[in-house]
């Protein structure tokens, strides 16, 4: 058994996807995300137990329509997308093919159906007699902070100037050609990992990965029906901020070398039902050092849990990153009070900082006088 299985217990892991993996790397420095995530942890699980449940995510309602919207995209042989395709890539009727990497073997695993998905991406590359239009449900493998994640994009489309793009599904709305602009961007997060995790593959496969196109496909619903639309999404800036982002991570087995060989994460679950002590995992999940910012909440099944725990001990964390790198070298709200008003006498590293904050202290009094 594995060190990251070890952790987990024997609960199934949880896979990644490209919404888990770019909200790790937009905080490569929290280690606790790190490594609840190369467990394959039920993070979700995880804090409901501990008493801080995650405050986003989709409802049941919205998965059901989601998968009522890909389903209706796709039928027929992808009809509608192929439409689509059409339209914004320029593909010719005779290009308008369709494969599913799952045809292979319905109870295939994962390195038959990652396999399949390398023949079919390597015969539309060269041109072969069966080059797919459009690859479904294919499996790609990244690595991340030293270890493999599997990813499914939602389509893998290829047209004849030699271009893939990643097709991406949303069911938010275009309404009067606009959307959402906080969803379009988190849609290009999400469609960033996808195209860097195809672009590595293409490098793997000697192919040129210039080949897989920085614009990705967003498809959502028109207006206020479930009649699909599409538009070109440009997410070359997206590709560089994870690029560098993933760089940054730590190796997984370089952070599992510094925590106490006895930890456990193992939520005891019986049935549907955990049954450790929810002090005892809250210690557990404390002793793996964590990067709070107001900005998890958006995104991470973890960031009520790091935010109460900021709190609890007065740390700069729960006031953001702005803040705490203005004050760096100060950890604690209470340091930077007693600085500011002259109740701490500052070290040779905090002098600096303690000038600015006994400066903003006195413009603040003449204010409020």
């Amino acid at each position: 058994m594995s060190r990251l299985d070890a952790l987990r217990g024997p609960s199934p892991p949880v896979d990644h996807n490209a919404r888990s993996i770019a909200a790790l790397a937009a905080n490569p420095a929290c280690h606790r995300r790190a490594v609840l995530d190369a467990a394959g942890i039920d993070k979700g699980k995880v804090v409901q137990h501990l008493g801080h449940p995650m405050q986003f995510g989709q409802s049941p309602f919205a998965l059901i329509r989601s998968r009522q919207f890909k389903a209706i995209v796709k039928e027929s042989g992808g009809a509608h997308l192929l439409r689509l395709l059409r339209e914004l890539l320029g593909l010719a009727v005779e290009e308008a093919g369709y494969r599913d990497v799952e045809d292979v073997d319905e109870h295939a695993g994962r390195a038959l159906l990652r396999k399949h998905t390398e023949q079919l991406l390597r015969s539309a590359a060269e041109n072969r007699g069966d080059a797919a239009t459009i690859v479904d449900h294919p499996l790609l493998k990244l690595n991340v902070a030293g270890y493999d994640v599997y990813l499914e994009p939602d389509v893998i489309a290829f047209q004849a100037q030699g271009k893939f793009h990643v097709v991406v599904i949303k069911t938010f709305a275009i309404i009067d050609d606009q959307a959402e602009t906080a969803k379009v961007s988190a849609a290009a997060r999400e469609a960033a990992v996808y195209v860097h995790a195809l672009r590595v593959l293409f490098e793997q496969l000697r192919l040129d990965p210039q080949r897989v196109s920085h614009d990705i496909v967003l498809v959502c619903p028109e207006n206020f029906r479930n009649f699909p639309t599409a538009r070109l999404v440009d997410v070359r800036h997206q590709l560089e901020v994870l690029r560098r982002q993933l760089e940054r991570l730590a190796r997984i087995d370089t952070i599992l070398d510094t925590l106490p060989p006895d930890l456990s994460l193992d939520l005891m679950m019986d049935g549907d039902t955990p049954t450790r002590s929810a002090a005892e995992l809250g210690a557990a999940v404390s002793g793996i050092p964590a990067r709070y910012a107001p900005e998890c909440l958006s995104v991470c099944e973890l960031a009520y849990f790091c935010r109460a725990e900021a709190k609890a001990c007065g740390s700069l964390e729960a006031l953001g990153r702005a803040v705490r790198d203005d004050l760096g070298g100060i950890e604690s709200v209470s340091t930077v009070v007693n600085l500011a008003t002259g109740a701490a006498v500052p070290s040779d590293d905090q002098v600096a900082v303690t000038e600015r904050l006994r400066y903003a202290r006195r413009i603040h009094g003449e204010v409020v006088a």
